[in-house]
């Protein structure tokens, strides 16, 4: 689907243009155009392939999708793709006890962009809300967009990378919710399945963001692909938001290793005490039943059996041993 198709010139919009007017708007000296698809069909990218002259291997992946983020060119043309979260700008819900065991909101769409000399070309797939604040931001800033179609490039990377950032602070926000719960007795096990789905969803952003590293690190220094030369200093500052976003996954994920090998010593601790009580409980009555085995064997000469007290004295020993059996376990914290 179309979202908009407009021609640029000197940092200035010069007007909303058809389609199929895009060929005339490429050969006037200064002027840019940038199109923006979402979930393009066939059709409509084939349209765009014969516009711009698109390589065909970089149109079959915009075609396919689920594509590493990566950056390759095809003679003056750039071809980047970057996972974009698609919902990222959503206020991160409130950490309560069940907040991880709703159904997942996050999804990761996918932006294919082609750039030219004279042309942007943003196709997404799967990915809400849409690029209609970067347009304005660079139309609001002329004396930037005049650095033509890197430029705009630059500003779509911007943006992808900086909905990133709510995604950390929520991984951050319920982690350090399970941290405050970590020492709750009985929550262990419920805190290690939390704590998995929590290191899943931080393989999956860094997954999306060390490949995006890898692209923005070669839009800046060194060879420079031409439609990037002077917009460098920009793509050098998406690298260093890449460069700390990819360091806060790396302390989630350590924390989030620590937090596990924590609850799993407070399981083997639980069980240990279980364990420990149920010894003391099994040594108090091994005791009663073995000093009841030898009365009730009732061999004649055993003296006690004709004591007029001797079956109360039987039931106060017994009574005592465990007695003092539970005093001694529990002062020892067994129970």
């Amino acid at each position: 689907m179309l979202i908009n198709c407009v021609a640029y010139g000197e940092g200035h919009k010069l007007s909303d243009i058809p389609t199929d007017d895009i060929d005339q708007w490429l050969h006037k000296p200064g002027c840019f155009v940038w199109v923006a698809l979402k979930d393009a069909s066939e059709a409509e990218l084939r349209q765009m392939q014969s516009e711009f002259d698109l390589h065909e291997l970089a149109l079959e992946d915009a075609l396919n999708g689920h594509q590493r983020p990566k950056v390759e060119e095809y003679g003056d043309t750039l071809f980047v793709v970057m996972k974009m979260p698609a919902l990222a700008s959503d206020p991160p819900p409130s950490p309560g006890p069940n907040s991880l065991n709703d159904e997942d909101p996050w999804r990761l769409g996918e932006v294919a962009v082609f750039v030219g000399e004279n042309f942007v070309l943003s196709s997404r797939r799967q990915s809400e809300p849409g690029f209609l604040g970067v347009r304005a931001r660079c139309e609001r800033e002329p004396e930037h967009l005049k650095r033509g179609a890197g430029f705009v490039l630059y500003a779509l990377m911007d943006e992808v990378v900086d909905r990133y950032f709510p995604l950390i602070e929520r991984l951050e926000t319920e982690l350090e919710a399970i941290e405050a719960r970590i020492f709750d007795r009985g929550q262990a096990r419920s805190h290690i399945e939390r704590l998995y789905i929590l290191k899943q969803r931080a393989a999956v952003v860094r997954h999306a963001v060390a490949p995006l590293l890898e692209v923005a690190g070669k839009l800046h220094g060194g060879r420079v692909p031409t439609v990037c030369q002077q917009s460098q200093e920009y793509f050098r500052d998406v690298h260093d938001h890449l460069v700390r976003i990819n360091t806060a996954l790396d302390g989630i994920r350590e924390t989030i290793a620590t937090a596990i090998q924590v609850n799993l010593s407070m399981v083997t601790i639980e069980e240990s005490e279980v364990t420990k009580r149920l010894a003391a409980w099994a040594a108090i009555f091994a005791v009663s039943t073995a000093l009841a085995g030898i009365w009730g064997m009732n061999f004649e000469y055993m003296p006690e059996l004709h004591w007029p007290w001797g079956y109360p004295m039987a039931l106060g020993i017994i009574a005592l041993s465990g007695g003092v059996l539970f005093w001694r376990f529990r002062r020892a914290g067994w129970l």
